[in-house]
């Protein structure tokens, strides 16, 4: 909603404005939401995604170029188009990695910047904090919305039927994530053995685009009740009666993956379950550990913000400037470091120092 209007402001004072996403459905649903929202409107939008032909391509390209496209949506190859931006628009901003948001750095130096995210990794975070960016955080969850109830468990049989189980008696979907392609095919069987009855489906990303939309489509119309998937499913799905989420390896993924997987169920009235399942008689580690209990703690709606600065705490804030992970914090500790970096945005904006750091001992 923010972004919708944020952009039509934009257009309205006769600016171009690009939607980043990161996945070819999410760019499919952003499209079909902005063309719904502003049908009303003289605003003309546009897609880049692999899902178009060629000539779709090209017509959208040349709209770009003589101005006639007010807005365009698509994944990261927009970045390589020459267009009179006024707003950048990126959805799920943990998604883009360091080269592709520096080069976003550099596009322009008068264009706008909004980025979406429910998890902002501790970098983007971390320059919220200390105001080099401006950050607001919408907390109120949609109407009737419940938090999803999360449980942690060593991977076992009883735990797969069980949870599939309960919720094909409620006529409900699950999601069953399996971040290992060679053997996807196996979980996969061993599900349809278990339970002979349950219309099992699976989908990753190394499978073909048509066949890959037809399983999406058809898990959305409800052909079937079990998606044996990869993390593609990590954003742009809203199907509203798959409520409960079995993630296998949990240990393997990060928090705001996890976060982001988590909330495609719950996405209606309906109690939503997650199971994080990680391999028995295996040692985890402290870090891999500290992710799993915060996720399983955190599950109020709205928790994402608190995730994340989970995530900063566990990780590190990162560097500001450049591609670096980690920085020189601990040379000063992270609330001298944090007031020097503070001083030195005042000093940049010609405003008084806030706190003098005194370079005495």
């Amino acid at each position: 909603e923010v972004a919708i209007r944020a952009a039509f402001k934009a257009v309205s004072e006769g600016r171009q404005v690009a939607v980043l996403v990161p996945t070819t459905v999410l760019a499919h649903q952003h499209f079909q939401t902005f063309s719904e929202r502003l049908a009303a409107f003289p605003v003309r939008v546009a897609m880049l995604s692999r899902f178009q032909s060629k000539a779709e391509i090209k017509v959208a390209l040349e709209g770009l170029a003589d101005g006639s496209v007010d807005i365009i949506i698509g994944t990261h190859r927009l970045l390589s188009n020459d267009i009179n931006l006024g707003l950048l628009i990126v959805d799920e901003e943990q998604r883009f990695g360091v080269k592709q948001k520096e080069k976003i750095k550099g596009l322009r130096q008068n264009v706008d910047i909004l980025t979406l995210t429910a998890t902002p990794i501790p970098r983007t975070l971390n320059m919220a904090l200390v105001s080099i960016r401006d950050m607001s955080v919408i907390e109120t969850p949609p109407e009737d919305r419940v938090p999803i109830k999360t449980y942690l468990f060593e991977h076992h049989p009883d735990i797969l039927r069980g949870a599939i189980a309960r919720e094909m008696q409620r006529e409900g979907q699950v999601y069953l994530v399996h971040n290992r392609v060679d053997n996807i095919e196996r979980l996969a069987a061993d599900i349809r053995r278990m339970l002979p009855t349950v219309r099992v489906a699976v989908g990753h990303g190394q499978m073909g685009d048509e066949e890959l939309e037809k399983v999406m489509m058809g898990f959305l119309e409800g052909e079937f009740d079990v998606l044996v998937c990869t993390s593609i499913i990590e954003s742009g799905l809203d199907i509203p009666n798959a409520n409960t989420m079995i993630i296998n390896n949990a240990h393997h993924f990060g928090l705001a993956q996890l976060y982001q997987m988590r909330g495609r169920v719950g996405r209606s009235a309906r109690q939503a379950y997650c199971y994080l399942l990680y391999p028995p008689a295996r040692t985890l580690t402290d870090e891999a550990t500290k992710r799993l209990e915060t996720i399983r703690d955190f599950t109020q709606l709205g928790a994402g913000y608190q995730i994340a600065l989970r995530d900063l705490e566990i990780r590190g804030a990162g560097d500001i400037l450049g591609a670096e992970q980690s920085g020189s914090i601990a040379a000063v500790g992270f609330d001298l470091y944090c007031k020097m970096l503070a001083d030195a945005v005042a000093g940049l904006r010609g405003e008084a120092p806030k706190y003098e750091v005194s370079d005495q001992p």
